[in-house]
């Protein structure tokens, strides 16, 4: 196993990259639905720091695999059949959600873990056997310290449960560490435009969650005669945010800014914001539903706020790590932090929150692309 030519020209993800992130969308499917119910019975504090902790370790098995596959994919035999293996992990972690979320039993999503990590270490240890001089000390660094870590994590098992939070923090901030040290003395040969393609891809698929489950929620509520009236605008509302969702995301390319390590870590770390707030909005979007049909236990006002926060998060950090970078101008720099700023005031229309959130986002847009025609953007400058 050698690693791929940053330089490589049409470098595109491949199916068997696809298939993988498809196979997280249960993940992802299974931390959203437990916000739900937590958050529909009342219970924000236990349902939001659930959710974070959940959605960190889906996040960061992602991207183990994302830039790994970046640097050394081969896509041979053995390499498929490891990626597969990973898979598998995926499935068990995601089997294990709800007994962690509920009862805090994270035995399942441990082994779903082990499962992943074997499989990324021998990844590792097969990129070091083909290589040599600090390449392969890079390689081994990556496998010792994603070895440590999941050692780490057995503390999840053997501490009370009122403790999770706290090892999720040290030990999050252990493996975020992983890729700082590894890479001390020499990156990877992660391809720019093809992980800028592979976030964008997860980023579609977060957002067909989304999508996926205000549209359960809805029908459901429809199925229960609940009235039409009510569920139509929280249903335009929601679509008009997860389009604007899509398109803000995808206003500038975002490959060209990725030119050193720092600058691509601190991206792909912000994006577990992105993530987390965009799987979040779907989340929103049912309690709303759930909430006008008079099935949660929450007031119109906590209602609004499980999905206008997230929304006004997903666009504030967007712009942070994402959009900014290509603005020219106060004008265009101002747009999305204003709009955050609105969607989050929104809160205070209580059951007419998400139709009013939909609306300042699709404003969003329809601003973003009139300054962006009649300035153009830092792209074209360089």
């Amino acid at each position: 196993m050698r690693a791929r030519s940053r330089a490589e020209a049409h470098r595109a993800a491949t199916p068997l990259e696809l298939f993988f992130d498809l196979c997280f969308v249960v993940a992802v499917a299974q931390a959203g639905r437990q916000l739900v119910h937590a958050l529909a019975e009342g219970h924000p504090g236990h349902g939001v720091t659930g959710y974070l902790m959940l959605f960190f370790a889906i996040w960061w098995a992602w991207v183990n695999f994302s830039w790994f596959s970046s640097a050394y994919d081969t896509d041979d035999a053995l390499y498929r059949v490891v990626t597969l293996v990973q898979i598998a992990g995926v499935l068990i972690l995601a089997a294990g959600v709800p007994r962690a979320f509920t009862a805090g039993d994270f035995r399942i999503v441990w082994f779903g873990y082990l499962v992943m990590r074997l499989a990324l270490v021998s990844q590792w240890l097969r990129a070091a056997h083909g290589t040599r001089g600090t390449e392969r000390r890079t390689a081994l660094h990556y496998a010792l310290g994603v070895t440590v870590c999941q050692v780490g994590w057995l503390a999840l098992l053997f501490l009370p449960a009122a403790d999770a939070p706290w090892v999720f923090i040290v030990m999050g901030l252990l493996e975020l560490s992983v890729p700082a040290v590894a890479e001390r003395d020499r990156r990877t040969s992660w391809h720019p435009h093809h992980i800028a393609e592979r976030y964008g891809l997860f980023t579609i698929i977060v957002l067909g969650e989304t999508v996926s489950a205000a549209t359960v929620a809805v029908q459901s509520a429809l199925d229960e005669h609940h009235d039409l009236a009510t569920l139509l605008p929280i249903a335009a509302g929601g679509l008009l945010l997860v389009f604007a969702a899509y398109w803000i995301y995808f206003a500038v390319p975002i490959h060209l800014h990725l030119r050193t390590s720092r600058q691509a870590f601190l991206w792909g770390y912000g994006h577990y914001l992105v993530f987390g707030s965009a799987a979040a909005i779907g989340a929103g979007i049912e309690i709303a539903v759930e909430e006008s049909a008079g099935r949660a236990h929450l007031s119109a006002y906590a209602a609004a706020a499980c999905a206008t926060v997230p929304a006004a998060l997903y666009l504030f950090t967007v712009w942070l790590i994402h959009s900014r970078h290509q603005k020219r101008g106060p004008a265009q720099q101002l747009v999305l932090p204003v709009a955050a700023a609105l969607v989050l005031a929104c809160t205070f229309a209580g059951s007419a929150a998400v139709p009013a959130a939909g609306l300042v986002a699709a404003l969003t847009v329809a601003v973003g692309v009139t300054l962006t025609a009649r300035q153009g953007t830092a792209l074209e400058e360089e």
